[in-house]
This record gives structure tokens, C-alpha cells and sequence, in this order.
């Protein structure tokens, strides 16, 4: 695609226009009570986006898939029970500002959201939206996103990827929908100095990750396969709370439960909420039985899942590398660390325990 010069007086113009229209335009904003703490949250005006000014403190997945949702209200009849489902068309959107790392991170989950069955409600939502992104200033050594195939440079899941320079930014319309959005926007074409203070950009950006961590090898996934009864599961989770933290700011983690609420005797709802598989009550049967009875068990599930059994499912890790999980983790456990110490060891014994 061809990049082109967007002025912050165009993107402004651009923002008001979206709002005049009834267009929700959502960007990173500074939070009142921490100044310091970013937030996906509405806004009206470009003054009041902080772009590429740090990481959100939550993903951009509660805008698909809240943390709790209706899915449908019943009533109860004579006749029988009445079902009136929700609707699953969504209020355009615009996202300003997103990092590609969320960006990323809506493709992934788009396809198990599509897979077997088709979740209309995050698939409505994705439609009805347009993902602008925006160069990563990268957070702190726990980003490790070129680990795992993305990049604080990757276009990724986004319509439309912007890169700060002098006066605006360098606009690349990577989506029809993108294109659609930059119409009569953008200058033709960057100058040549525009070009090299992007790409310089860029690969600052690019290297300050990839000192953080090595790109996971191709064999991880299958050691983890082979080594799923493996001891070091044991000894690395033990500092694991069970909280699910972790899943609840990953912008991946898709769990969810479904349950029915009664409001009174003849009328409810059924709810989607977020759930986590590191919580003890996750898989737990109703006859008491529970087949991941110990906190390493789940703990390995988590890994598992997002290193091992997404792979084999998918063709791609169930990770973007943000390092949120590690930020918010009341037990101090480290995912470059984590990811790290099990690669060391599948080099240095590529047997294993086996299982």
C-alpha cells in the first residue's frame, strides 16, 4: 500500500466529522484519577486522545466481546416460552489510535469466532468497525511482540496504520474499509524525509522489542505437546494466585460462561461473562469432579493453549506479546520469563519427561 501524508489538522477534521455523523470515534485517553494510565475509551475531539502515548491499560476486547453481555431474554407463557434474541448489528466505529498488538489480536480471535459456529454478536461488531492503528512507542521489556510474530510496526488486523512524523503522520491505507476512511484526507504522497523519519522510526521501535526476547522457535509447540507431564509445571506455577488477571487484560483470552438469570417468576435473560481457565471452578464438573484438580494443572492449560493447542488448531500462536499479563500479575510471573525458562529447557532436553 502507499504511504501518504495525513496532517493533524486532517485527522481533526476527520474525528468531527465521524462524530457529527454518529460514528462512535474510540482512542486511548488519559484517565482522570491516573493521568500516568491510558484507557480505550469514547472521545469527541483528537485534543482529547493521547496517541502513541503508551499502552491501555485493558485491550480492545471488551469492545466485542464485553465482560458480561445478553445474549437473549425468555418469558414464560401458557403457550410456552417467548425467546427475543438481541440484535447483532453493531453502531459504527472508528478506533484511533489502536497498537498493533490489539489490532493483531482481533484477527487472531476472529478465527475461533468463526469457526465451528459463527458468534454473531463479535462478528457484527467487527464488521461495523475500522481499526486505526498506530506505531507502537513500545511499554517496557515486557513487550514481546516480534517473539511471536507481530511487531510495534505490524499492519496486522488493522485498516489503516499510522506512523507519527513531523507535522502528522504517514497514513497507510492497508483495507478497503481504510481507504474508504482516508478518501480526500491524505496528500498524494509523503515526501522523501517523511518516508525516512517513519522508517526510522519504525526500526527503533522494532529493535527495542526484540532485545526484550527472541522469536519463539518453531519447535516450541510441539515440545510442549510432548512434554505436557513434564515436572518444571509443577515448580513454575507456584506462584500462580488463580486469580485470572492474566485472561481478563490478555486481548486473546476468549473463555467465557453462559448462564440463565431469572428476574422474576416467569421472565430472564441469558448472559455471556468472561471466564478464565486458571480459575479453580472453570472446568469443574457438576458431579464434583474437576479434571485440572491443582493450580499447576491450569496453569500449564493456559500455556498450553496459547503456545501449543491454538497452533495445531490454527497455524498461529494465541499470543500477541503485549505483556499485560505480566504487568498486572499479583504473583510477579514474568510470560517473557516463563516462555524463556520452558525454551531453554526443550533446547537443553529435547525429550523431556515426556507424558
Amino acid at each position: 500500500m502507499t504511504n501518504e501524508f495525513l496532517s493533524h489538522a486532517s485527522l481533526s477534521s476527520l474525528i468531527a466529522e465521524l462524530v457529527a455523523t454518529g460514528t462512535r470515534v474510540i482512542a486511548p485517553v488519559q484517565t482522570e484519577d491516573s493521568p500516568d494510565r491510558l484507557e480505550y475509551k469514547p472521545v469527541c475531539s483528537l485534543a482529547d486522545a493521547a496517541l502513541a502515548a503508551g499502552q491501555p491499560r485493558l485491550s480492545l476486547k471488551e469492545l466485542f466481546l464485553p465482560s458480561t453481555e445478553v445474549l437473549l431474554s425468555y418469558r414464560q407463557t401458557k403457550e410456552g416460552v417467548e425467546i427475543r434474541e438481541v440484535p447483532t448489528q453493531a453502531r459504527p466505529q472508528v478506533i484511533l489510535g489502536a497498537l498493533p498488538c490489539d489490532a493483531a489480536a482481533l484477527e487472531i480471535v476472529d478465527k475461533v469466532m468463526s469457526w465451528d459456529s459463527k458468534d454473531e454478536l463479535w462478528l457484527g461488531r467487527r464488521e461495523a468497525t475500522t481499526i486505526v492503528s498506530i506505531l507502537c512507542p513500545v511499554e517496557d521489556s515486557n513487550c514481546f511482540c516480534t517473539a511471536v510474530g507481530v511487531g510495534p510496526d505490524s499492519v496486522r488486523g488493522s485498516d489503516v496504520f499510522l506512523t507519527p512524523v513531523e507535522g502528522g503522520y504517514l497514513a497507510e491505507a492497508c483495507t478497503l474499509k481504510g481507504q474508504s476512511l482516508l478518501e480526500g484526507r491524505t496528500a498524494d504522497h509523503a515526501d522523501p524525509e517523511a518516508i525516512a523519519e517513519a522508517e526510522k522510526a519504525q526500526s527503533a521501535a522494532r529493535k527495542k522489542v526484540q532485545e526484550n526476547a527472541p522469536a519463539i522457535p518453531a519447535g516450541f509447540s510441539a515440545w510442549l505437546t510432548e512434554n505436557f507431564g513434564h515436572p518444571v509445571w509443577n515448580t513454575m506455577a507456584l506462584r500462580c494466585h488463580g486469580c485470572g488477571a492474566c485472561a481478563s487484560v490478555c486481548p486473546t483470552c476468549h473463555c467465557f460462561d453462559i448462564v440463565d438469570e431469572h428476574e422474576n417468576a416467569t421472565e430472564g435473560v441469558r448472559r455471556r461473562n468472561w471466564d478464565s481457565c486458571q480459575t479453580a471452578k472453570f472446568t469443574l464438573h457438576s458431579s464434583g469432579h474437576n479434571p485440572r484438580p491443582s493450580q499447576s494443572e491450569r496453569f500449564r492449560q493456559r500455556i498450553e493453549h496459547k503456545f501449543s493447542v491454538y497452533p495445531r488448531r490454527f497455524g498461529e500462536m494465541l499470543c500477541t506479546g503485549c505483556g499485560r499479563c505480566s504487568r498486572i500479575c499479583p504473583g510477579g510471573m514474568n510470560l517473557v520469563e516463563i516462555v524463556g525458562g520452558l525454551i531453554s529447557l526443550s533446547a537443553s532436553n529435547s525429550g523431556g519427561a515426556g507424558q
